[in-house]
């Protein structure tokens, strides 16, 4: 099955807002953990679900 370029892009936004999502259930910035996740992608939500906030 094809998807092209789009279907990357849209799937790389959606897991942006869910790792935003995330963030924020651990009282951390959904923003600015939106941006890195538009940055590192899987790698951020790594980070999100390891880290704890100390």
């Amino acid at each position: 099955m094809e998807y092209g370029t789009g279907g990357y892009f849209v799937g790389w936004g959606t897991l942006a807002l869910i790792n935003a999502g995330l963030a924020q259930g651990k009282n951390r910035s959904g923003l600015n953990w939106f941006l890195i996740s538009l940055l590192f992608g899987p790698l951020a939500t790594l980070f999100i679900v390891v880290w704890d906030k100390k």
